[in-house]
Order: C-alpha cells, then sequence, then structure tokens
C-alpha cells in the first residue's frame, strides 16, 4: 500500500499539471478558469477540406473508407498487388479492407499469423520478388517485433546489393496515436523511431482527402513506406472525396492557413488540436499563426517550414510522442541551423510527457489545445 500511495504521490506532483486537487477545481473563480482546469473536457474539431475540382466526382467518406477505396483501386489497377495481415481477409479491426477479399479473392487479400516478423518479412521477400506488399500491422504500438526487418532489412535492401535488389514496392501500414481509452500498448506515436532511418519514408495523413492521395503516393513510391493512420480520425473524419484515382506528392508540407505572427507546425491529429488554437490565438490575442501540416516525417519538407519561419520569427510544433527523441526536435533543430538570425523567441515544443502512455491519465498526457495555447501566449509574449 505504501508503494501505491507514493506512486499516486509521484503522478499528482509530476503527470498532473494541473487542477492537483479537487479543492482547486472546485474553487476556480471563473467560468473561464474552470474551463481551463477541466483539462479532459478538453477536445479538437475535425474542419473537413474541400476536394480538388481536378479530381472529379467526389463521395462522402470518413478515414478508413478512404483507404478502402484507395485499396481497391490500388488492386484493381495493379494485378501483383497483394495485402496481408492480422485479420485483413474478414476487414480488419478497424475494417479498413472490409469486401476486399470478396472482391478481389483470398490469393490477393488474406491473413497472416500473429507475428509481425513474420509479416514484413514476407512483405519484404514478396516486394523483392516483384509483387506490390501492403503489410498491414494491427497496431502501430504492435511494429516493434518488426523492427528489425524494417530496420536492418527493407531499409538497406537497395544499398546493401548495389541496387541489384530491392523491396521499394512494400508499404506496411498501421494505425497510431491516442483514441481516448487505448493506454501505453494502443496509444502510441511511433514515427520518430523510424524518422531516424535512411531508406524508409514515414507519412502520416490529417484526413480522408490526404489519407487517399498519400497512400496511393506511398504504394506507388519505390521505397519502403510506413503509412501510420491516426485511428482517431478512422470514423471522426469525415470529407467529400474523389472517388477516382489520384495522388498527393510525398515529402511536401501543406500550409493550411496563411500566417504572419508565428508558425505553427503538426502532423496527423494534432493538426486539428493546432488549427483550434490559431482560431483561439485570433480571437482572443489578435495573433496571425501560419500552420503547416507537414504530412510526411521522412522526408520531412524543410523548405516550407523554414520559409515560414523567416517570415514569422516564430515556431511552435506539437505532437503526441513523448517530447525527449520527438520529431519536433529535428525540425527545431533545423530551423535553428538554418534561422538562428531571425528567431525572436525560443522554439516552443509542445508533446507528450516523458512517460509510458498513460490511461485514466491521457487527457494530461496529450498536447491538447489548452498546453498549445499557453505554448504560443509564451512565444508571442517574450
Amino acid at each position: 500500500m505504501a508503494a501505491v500511495r507514493g506512486f499516486r504521490k509521484f503522478l499528482m506532483s509530476n503527470l498532473l499539471p494541473f487542477p492537483r486537487t479537487i479543492h482547486q477545481l472546485g474553487t476556480a473563480k471563473s467560468s473561464n478558469t474552470l474551463q481551463r482546469c477541466c483539462r479532459s473536457a478538453s477536445t479538437f474539431s475535425f474542419v473537413p477540406d474541400s476536394p480538388s475540382p481536378l479530381h472529379g466526382e467526389t463521395e462522402k467518406m470518413n478515414l478508413f473508407q478512404s483507404l478502402t477505396s484507395a485499396m481497391d483501386l490500388i488492386l484493381e489497377s495493379d494485378s501483383s498487388a497483394v495485402i496481408f495481415g492480422e485479420d485483413v481477409a474478414f476487414g480488419g479491426v478497424f475494417r479498413c479492407t472490409v469486401g476486399l477479399k470478396d472482391k478481389y479473392g483470398k490469393d490477393r487479400v488474406f491473413n497472416t499469423p500473429l507475428s509481425e516478423q513474420g509479416i514484413v518479412g514476407f512483405g519484404i521477400g514478396m516486394a523483392a520478388a516483384g509483387a506490390t506488399a501492403i503489410a498491414e500491422i494491427q497496431f502501430a504500438d504492435y511494429i516493434f517485433p518488426a523492427f528489425d526487418q524494417l530496420v536492418n532489412e527493407a531499409a538497406k535492401f537497395r544499398y546493401r546489393s548495389g541496387n541489384l535488389f530491392n523491396c521499394g514496392s512494400l508499404t506496411v501500414r498501421a494505425p497510431c496515436g491516442a483514441v481516448g481509452h487505448g493506454a501505453h500498448y494502443h496509444s502510441q506515436s511511433v514515427e520518430s523511431y523510424f524518422a531516424h532511418v535512411p531508406g524508409l519514408k514515414v507519412v502520416i495523413p490529417r484526413g480522408p482527402i490526404q489519407a487517399k492521395g498519400l497512400f496511393i503516393s506511398s504504394v506507388r513510391d519505390k521505397n519502403p513506406v510506413i503509412f501510420l493512420e491516426p485511428k482517431i480520425l478512422y470514423r471522426q473524419a469525415v470529407e467529400e472525396v474523389p472517388v477516382a484515382d489520384y495522388e498527393i506528392p510525398l515529402s511536401e508540407a501543406e500550409i493550411l492557413e496563411e500566417g504572419s505572427d508565428v508558425t505553427v507546425v503538426g502532423w496527423g491529429t494534432q493538426v486539428h488540436v493546432l488549427r483550434d488554437v490559431c482560431k483561439m490565438a485570433k480571437d482572443e490575442l489578435g495573433i496571425s499563426c501560419e500552420l503547416i501540416d507537414l504530412q510526411t516525417i521522412l522526408p520531412w519538407d524543410e523548405e516550407t517550414v523554414i520559409k515560414s519561419v523567416l517570415k514569422t520569427g516564430k515556431l511552435l510544433i506539437a505532437h503526441e510522442a513523448p517530447l525527449t527523441g520527438g520529431f519536433a526536435a529535428e525540425i527545431s533543430s533545423t530551423v535553428q541551423e538554418h534561422c538562428f538570425l531571425n528567431l525572436e523567441a525560443p522554439i516552443q515544443r509542445v508533446c507528450g510527457w516523458d512517460t509510458p502512455f498513460p490511461h485514466i491519465f491521457e487527457p494530461f498526457y496529450l498536447p491538447d489545445k489548452w498546453r498549445c495555447f499557453e505554448a504560443l501566449k509564451k512565444i508571442t509574449s517574450f
């Protein structure tokens, strides 16, 4: 019991910035203060993007349906394409591959044993033999048994053989990020692990339109790609998505909102959190934010971010992964090297804490709009 009380005391003093006691919550003197204290009530608003008229007819889809559409088009247009993973034959736990086995047969959409190392190893072999291999890892948290295959085999295959062999037609899909109740084995963001590996590409979409276009580009890219899908957006994100085949270029960030005072960078779910922050900054502080969705983590679009910071002089980066070693550190270092004389305030990183991903304390772990807003005020008042 003493150990439990000690751990609880540690959590209360280190993981919960505020409120630390019920008394503090109950004595909030204004509705605004109360709202900021009720951290668990903070969410994000999904604002749908508009499809390009160049892509033709659209259909309302959520994010997992847009991925199903993308895989359907790939299987239809590429006779060598195969999709495999745990439970994908009946649609997978998130229903992303539903109906594809019935349409294309069990030889092209099939289940595998519960072995992530085996799934990726099989995908490397399929790709090396000339097939288009699409492997699903059921949760990004479970990708680590396949870490050796991805880092020491897939990423180095072409380099090691002097371009005699390659597995560039391998794409590995994996749901990632917080969903509200996943805890430490179902809520992690793993992008920075693979951002350290030359030979891999890492992509994270923010919504259905981007998911379909980026996924098709990832499959057709001649490098192995890890495609991470924010699972909280599978059903929450709904847009009018082009029905036809289209691609969105990899390694190109997108400026979602132009601004002059602060550059704000995120990817995946965090883009929607930051969109709320940009609106709060404009409404409450009169601050103009330039919001950038990185989209591709590796190789990332340094030019767009640097150009923006040279204009604004201030930078805020937010992601769900822990602070130490997170990809925000790489962005921060690169910007500091190229924009040092233009920076008007220290770069701010708003990230997950350096702890295992908690369960009941998830609202306090995530870089929600209140934490991001406080960091933005710190930058602009420096």
